[in-house]
């Protein structure tokens, strides 16, 4: 059931992230706060398809 995803930075576009998730609890996007490397802070990222 779980499978991998791949965050991308809201701001700038970036695809920072692999990440795991597990469908059957969170069968929404994925939303977190990760570090952004261009921005040199923390931003919001999204789970991309």
């Amino acid at each position: 059931m779980r499978v991998t995803v791949i965050l991308q930075c809201i701001e700038t576009g970036d695809r920072n992230y692999i990440t795991s998730k597990n469908k059957r609890n969170n069968p929404e996007r994925l939303e977190l706060k990760k570090y952004s490397p261009r921005l040199k802070r923390y931003t919001l990222h999204r789970e991309t398809k």
